[in-house]
Parts: C-alpha cells; sequence; structure tokens
C-alpha cells in the first residue's frame, strides 16, 4: 500500500491498480464468481487435476531479451546469458542448502545457438546431488521464439556450489533425495563428474609430460602470424553495491560477465573481426571479492588454429591500497570462432607466441583443445553416438572411464525392467529400447560387499565361474581404479573360432550412503592389440556389476548386459527359450564368493 502516493508528483494510485498488484499477488485479477444453485464449495488450495510432484529445489527463470542485454548484433551477449545462469543455479542451491551459497566452479559450457533481441531465454536449475558441504546444480538453457512458438536448446551446464554459515564456514548439506528416473541418472552420474572435476588438471599435466610431440608449435608458414603480444588486455573494475550478491560477495555471474568481456576484445584483436564465443572451458572461484575490490581482468590470445581460438583470461583483486598483494580469484579458457555471412567459421590468421611464457600457454592450449574434443567426442555426446570400441589413450582416459561407469549407472537406473525368469534366489529381468536387448541379473550373497568387489573386479578370475571365458591378461594398469583386459571368449554358435575382446574394466566404491560398489567394462582400442585372424574381434558397449550392501555379510549382486549384435542371438535365445544358462552362470558365480570370500580375509591379513 505504500504504492498509494507517489511522494513527488503527488500523484494518488487509482484504487483499481492497488486492486489488480493485490489480487496479482494471489493468482486472479477478477472479483470471485459467485456459485451456482448446488455447486459445491471447492475447499482451498484444491486443483482440477493433480500435476506431478515437482522437485522442491527446481528454479525457473524466464527472461526476455531486450535492446540492453544484447551485442552489436542484437544478440544476446554471453555474459548477460551467464549472470542470469549463475543467477538460477544459486537460487536452486540456496533452496536445498536453506543458507547463502557461493558458486565454486562451473563446469565446461558448449554454446549451440546464439539468441536474438525479442526471444525468451527459459533457464531451469535443480540440484542433482548433495555432498558434504558441496552440491552439483544442473542447468538447462534454452529460448522461445515468441513469434513462432519455436524452442531450441542452447546448453546445458553443471555448477558446484558450496553452503556457508556464519563467518564463511562450511555448512554440512542434508542429503538429496532423487524421485524420477532422470533425477535419479542424475544423481548417479554426478559422482563421476566430481570425480572428473577434481583430475581435470593432472589430465592436463600428464598429457603434456607423456606426448610432448601433440603440442609441438605449428610447422606452417608464419610469415604473417600476428604477435600474441598484440592481444594482451587487462581492464579494471571497481565493485559497486549492484555488482554484489545479498552476501556482500561480488556476484559470480558478474565476474564471468567481466571476463567474458575482455576475452572477447583479446580475440577481436587478433582477428580484426567480431568473434562469436563457441566454449568455455570450467571456471574455478580460487576465492571471494568484496563491495570496494578492484579487479583487474586479463586477457591475451594462447593459440590459434584454423578455424578457432583459445583465449586466456584472469581476474584479481585488491583493496584500496595498491601495495597489498592482488588475490588470485579466478582463470578460464574460452573458445572463440569468426562467422562469415552464411555461418560458417573462417579460416583465422596464424599467432605468433612470445618465448617463454607464450610458448608454454601456446603449447598448453593445443593440449586442452585434444582434451576438449575427447571430452565433447566421448562425454558430451548420447549414449548412442559413442562408437563401440573408442582408441584409447592418456588424454581421453579419463572422459573414458567416466563413459563407462556412466553408461553401466544410466542402464541401472532405467525403470522399466520386466522380470523374465525366476529361479531360487536368481531373478532375471529384460530391457528392450531401440536395437539394444540389456539383461540383468540379481541375487543376494552371503559375503560382504567389498569383498564381492574385490573379487569380481578382477577379470583374471572370471573364467573360475564364467564357462564363457577363457583368459583375461592384464595389459595395463592405468591406475588403481582402471585396467585394460585382452580377454578371449569360448567360440558363439556358428562362428569357427573364438572371440576376443580389449575391455577396459572401470571400478568405483561408493561415493556416499546408499550407493553401490561398481564394476563397468567396455570395449576400447589399442595399438598393441590389433585384431588377429586366429579371433572373431566382440564388442561390448556397456556390462559390469553393482553391489549393494544389505548389511554387514549379505549383499545384493546384480549384472547387467546391453546386448549387442555380435552376442544378441545367443542372449534372444536365452531369454525366449528360459534357457538356465544365464542363471547357472550366476549361481556359479554365487559358489566362487562364498568359496573365495574367507581366502580373501586371509590376503587381506596378511
Amino acid at each position: 500500500r505504500c504504492l498509494l502516493k507517489m511522494v513527488k508528483g503527488n500523484i494518488i494510485v487509482p484504487e483499481e491498480i492497488l486492486s489488480f498488484c493485490c489480487n496479482g499477488l494471489q493468482g486472479s485479477t477478477s472479483p470471485p464468481r459467485a456459485r451456482e444453485p448446488g455447486e459445491r464449495e471447492e475447499a482451498p488450495g484444491a486443483m482440477a487435476s493433480p500435476s506431478p510432484a515437482r522437485n522442491p529445489t527446481e528454479v525457473q527463470m524466464s527472461q526476455l531479451v531486450l535492446p540492453c542485454h544484447t551485442n552489436h548484433r542484437g544478440e544476446l551477449s554471453t555474459g548477460q546469458l551467464l549472470k542470469w545462469i549463475d543467477t538460477a543455479a544459486c537460487l536452486s542451491a540456496e533452496r536445498h542448502a536453506g543458507c547463502p551459497c557461493v558458486t565454486a566452479s562451473m563446469d565446461d559450457i558448449y554454446f549451440e545457438h546464439t539468441i536474438s533481441v525479442g526471444q525468451v531465454v527459459n533457464i531451469k536449475a535443480k540440484v542433482n546431488r548433495a555432498f558434504n558441504s558441496s552440491m552439483e546444480v544442473g542447468i538447462q538453457v534454452s529460448y522461445e521464439d515468441l513469434c513462432s512458438g519455436k524452442h531450441c536448446s542452447i546448453c546445458k551446464a553443471y555448477a558446484t556450489f558450496v553452503a556457508q554459515g556464519p563467518l564463511g564456514s562450511k555448512v554440512r548439506l542434508k542429503p538429496l533425495t532423487p524421485q524420477t528416473e532422470e533425477e535419479k541418472i542424475e544423481y548417479s552420474i554426478a559422482a563421476e563428474r566430481r570425480r572428473m572435476r577434481l583430475v581435470h588438471k593432472d589430465t592436463l599435466k600428464d598429457l603434456l609430460t607423456r606426448s610432448p610431440q601433440e603440442t609441438e608449435l605449428e610447422t606452417r608458414d608464419g610469415s604473417g602470424a600476428v604477435p600474441a603480444e598484440k592481444t594482451r588486455v587487462e581492464s579494471v573494475e571497481l565493485v559497486l553495491p549492484p555488482h554484489a550478491n545479498h552476501q556482500g560477495n561480488t556476484f559470480g555471474g558478474q565476474i564471468m560477465a567481466w571476463m567474458e568481456n575482455v576475452a572477447t576484445i583479446a580475440a577481436s584483436r587478433l582477428c580484426h573481426a567480431h568473434p562469436t564465443l563457441r566454449a568455455i572451458e570450467m571456471f574455478h572461484f580460487r576465492g571471494p571479492s568484496q563491495v570496494g575490490d578492484r579487479l583487474v581482468l586479463k586477457a591475451i590470445v594462447n593459440n590459434a588454429f584454423k578455424n578457432s581460438m583459445e583465449v586466456g583470461v584472469s581476474a584479481e583483486a585488491y583493496g584500496q591500497e595498491m601495495s597489498v598483494s592482488r588475490r588470485h580469484i579466478n582463470s578460464a579458457f574460452m573458445t572463440f570462432v569468426v562467422l562469415d555471412q552464411e555461418g560458417h567459421p573462417r579460416t583465422l590468421p596464424m599467432l605468433a607466441p612470445e618465448p617463454g611464457d607464450g610458448e608454454r600457454r601456446y603449447r598448453e592450449a593445443s593440449a586442452r583443445k585434444k582434451i576438449r574434443l575427447d571430452r565433447k567426442y566421448v562425454v558430451s555426446c548420447k549414449q548412442t553416438e559413442v562408437p563401440l570400441s573408442v582408441p584409447w589413450d592418456q588424454s581421453n582416459k579419463v572422459y573414458l572411464s567416466y563413459n563407462n561407469v556412466s553408461a553401466l549407472k544410466l542402464l541401472v537406473a532405467k525403470a522399466n525392467w520386466a522380470l523374465a525368469r525366476e529361479k531360487e534366489k536368481v531373478r532375471m529381468y529384460t530391457l528392450e529400447e531401440d536395437k539394444f536387448l540389456s539383461f540383468r541379473i540379481e541375487m543376494s550373497v552371503s559375503i560382504a560387499a567389498s569383498r564381492a568387489f574385490s573379487l569380481l573386479s578382477n577379470l583374471q578370475r572370471r573364467h573360475e565361474w564364467d564357462s564363457h571365458y577363457v583368459s583375461a591378461e592384464l595389459v595395463q594398469k592405468v591406475d588403481d581404479d582402471d585396467m585394460i583386459y585382452h580377454v578371449v571368449s569360448q567360440k558363439l554358435r556358428h562362428e569357427n573360432k573364438p572371440q576376443d575382446f580389449v575391455i577396459l574394466a572401470s571400478r568405483r566404491k561408493p561415493c556416499s550412503k546408499g550407493d553401490p560398489y561398481v564394476v563397468a567394462f567396455r570395449s576400447v582400442t589399442l595399438p598393441t592389440h590389433p585384431a588377429r585372424a586366429e579371433f572373431t574381434r566382440g564388442e561390448t558397449l556397456c556390462s559390469g556389476f553393482c553391489i549393494w550392501p544389505e548389511s554387514e555379510e549379505m549383499s545384493k549382486v546384480a549384472y547387467y548386459n546391453q546386448a549387442m549384435p555380435g552376442y544378441l542371438n545367443y542372449v534372444t535365445t536365452n531369454v525366449a527359450g528360459l534357457s538356465s544358462d544365464i542363471c547357472s552362470t550366476f549361481e556359479a558365480c554365487e559358489k566362487f564368493l562364498l568359496k573365495n570370500k574367507e581366502d580373501l580375509i586371509s590376503r587381506l591379513q596378511d
């Protein structure tokens, strides 16, 4: 009612406007309708038809793109979009935490389309999983054309937020319980994404150390190359109250927008054109800044490839005293392209790096490009679009491991499994999807989950209980969680020679209570083990074990397999005829576990 009078002009707001404002807050702008004779009064809050339960952490934001939000081409600036994304994600995180939250990092973002003035940006954010004091928020961005009704996806992002208590102390978060199939999938795979974030830096260092030949300076004619120094940009921003969030810290989205601005200027200085931002590599916030701080933003083109360039950008903060050392706030790498009139990427001029640090940044940019391509090739595409046997090397080992485990977790989370056979303790389920026939076999075994996990993750012992396996040779121990095996199996029907596989086995212990132990298998390609004439090379896209603890000495063991064309006839025969072969194999697995659990205890004690 403070709107009743506007002091300066002494303007009285009409009562109709006040009525509109008050009723609008209640969801109605019309007076109550009189009931007809005999009509029953509707209970307060009652609805005509029940709507599906909505995730309590879900936040939806819709923004109309105005000229003030756009660049010279009338397209929404990426910096403004980043601010909206960060705002929606933060609100979602705070809904779950019940306290202030700050942005810790933002995963890679790939922008599929640009958004024009007059269109609507729709952003949906919800918490995928809560860990101890941090949580992952998934964000989906799309645009809507109000005239044509067209909807189109723009990008998908994952942000990590940290809950903060008084004086910046960390807050322990309550666990999140997923409800829908989609939420269960995101919840399960969030642990894999978290693991991938933690090893991101190590992946780059490992590639630079092991494969220097892949990151050498470009050898094409560089007579017209642009010196990298000419692309350098430095700008300072004073953090004012409108730039701060409700906690007094500089809004993370605002910092990302400033960084995008200086990166765009650096890219323009190389190509002398207006570049388009295509991808952002992970933002990682290393510390906060407050109102009154000065933020120094620096950007330089690290490397120019044929059709794209990488710009490195950083943000540092300092207070009023220049003598105080600057605090490193954030760093990121952004990939730009320059589009012609048909929307195709133009060829870019070469870059001449500075000696020393410039050459180091140049090589690191080449390594990051390879990692980005591997990550997009293996991680970002749909499961059915990933080739069965992806070539394995040091640069993509983290992403192949992620794909291996996440594919199995996705299969586990499916809701349409149908019981095909039950024999004593063994239950067999099937799932038909497109060209795949998947099956799941499960039973309860009197063995601790950790012991079953240790036994079943060793493929070299699988022939002891699986008659289809002849041998499994350990080809390479990638790390403690990932191994590559060369497996030889029995001849299949209508085959005159045995099959062989090159399999990546990825192990995962539970991330939190309620998670299973996971052993995932998928085919990979190794140059040291090409297909040989004496074998029929087989491939597996997704298979493995999930082991859930039921008590200290009881576990539920489940085996999953997504059958491929080469193996489909065998599986179909067993399912259609309800053959006991698969169940018998799993019963042999139970005997193997029970026989070896005592031996395993003895070895662990030794």
